[in-house]
């Protein structure tokens, strides 16, 4: 009887007879993040680990997701201790800080307008989230992918609606990587050619003085304005300050280097743990994936509709196609406005003015995302 219920233990302790279609689902699209990031490089730092830890925690039986107190799952850990903290984002961003030059953007304050503009996206689609039937806190964490930035996307989500977290994690980083082609469409459908062949002048010399009073008074004041963006700004500006002050070279190369990898890793397998069947194959999922399109789309049009206001108010001086930069997806926007440009006119060098309302748009998602948060919050 003894042997008879061991045999009977094992094979009921086998995954395969718990797999379930939503589990195999999922497992394929695991494999096609793999598969998209490793064939085509599309945010292959963050797509393969979410792919593979999307395949790990849709095997049956692992226990690798116990909440368990006595033994819990390593996924769950690093979910419950590191995501759910929003201890990761905020590394994040403290690494992005060591890792980007507001000089473009201090040289030329006004490209920040750009950088605002272009998170109209972010409310476009958080009202057509609102229709479609999700709750003001859902549709606040979907919007937000309009700011094409995963970190904050994942900080809000955590917050407002952490169910869907797997889902706006994944539709904001594997949009960020489609931008060169969500972007192109939108920026000629609403610029002539003859204004993409427009030329600018040469950026001022911004003085390290002024690199290094920047990240201190940005902190302030939008600690100061908005209070709820303060995490997200403050660790941003902080590490800017470690990589434009020179003194501290060594902790801003481990801001932008070692520790920048080793939270990119467990952000990546944090978010993966997320994509259970259960939760992930729902309808809300499909509604969130086609809303990341319009939240895209949407917040490149808004750039590139105040980049022609100010074309206007300027003489024809500001190239409009600038304002499509401010989707803060750095440096991948920027460079699809200077390929666009190149296209026009081969001579035509606009990255470095693309950039201000690029870095600026990182600023911008995380004040709005400040915003919804003391609203919603």
């Amino acid at each position: 009887m003894g042997l008879e219920q061991a045999i009977v233990d094992f094979f009921t302790n086998i995954g395969l007879f718990h797999l379930t279609i939503g589990n195999v689902i999922m497992i394929l699209v695991g494999f096609t993040l793999m598969y998209l990031a490793i064939r085509y490089e599309m945010e292959p730092l963050l797509l393969l680990p979410i792919g593979i830890s999307a395949v790990l925690v849709n095997l049956p039986l692992t226990g690798i997701l116990s909440a368990d107190p006595h033994h819990p799952g390593l996924f769950y850990l690093i979910k419950h201790y590191l995501i759910d903290t929003e201890i990761v984002p905020l590394l994040i961003f403290f690494g992005l800080g060591a890792m980007t030059d507001f000089g473009p953007m201090i040289a030329d304050p006004k490209t920040a307008l750009l950088g605002a503009a272009a998170q109209i996206g972010v409310f476009i689609a958080m009202l057509t989230a609102v229709a479609l039937g999700f709750n003001p806190q859902e549709a606040a964490s979907i919007g937000i992918i309009g700011g094409a930035d995963g970190p904050t996307t994942i900080y809000l989500t955590t917050k407002l609606a952490p169910h869907l977290l797997g889902a706006t994690a994944v539709a904001a980083y594997s949009y960020m990587s489609l931008v060169p082609i969500i972007q192109p469409p939108v920026i000629k459908a609403l610029t002539t050619p003859e204004e993409r062949k427009i030329r600018m002048e040469q950026l001022r010399p911004v003085s390290k003085r002024e690199k290094v009073i920047f990240p201190i008074a940005s902190m302030i004041i939008i600690g100061l304005l908005v209070p709820s963006a303060a995490p997200l700004v403050g660790m941003l500006m902080i590490g800017n300050l470690f990589r434009e002050s020179g003194v501290v070279e060594r902790l801003s190369k481990a801001a932008r280097e070692e520790l920048m990898n080793i939270v990119t890793i467990f952000l990546g397998l944090g978010v993966g743990s997320t994509m259970q069947a259960e939760s992930f194959l729902t309808l809300s999922t499909i509604k969130i994936l086609l809303l990341g399109v319009i939240a895209f789309a949407s917040a490149t049009a808004g750039g590139v509709l105040l980049g022609k206001f100010m074309m206007k108010l300027s003489g024809g001086r500001i190239n409009p196609m600038i304002g499509a930069a401010g989707v803060s997806a750095v440096p991948m926007s920027a460079r699809v406005v200077q390929k666009l440009a190149t296209k026009e006119d081969p001579g035509n060098f606009i990255l470095m003015h693309a950039m201000g309302p690029n870095v600026a748009g990182v600023i911008g998602t995380a004040v709005a995302a400040g915003v919804l948060l003391s609203v919603l919050g």
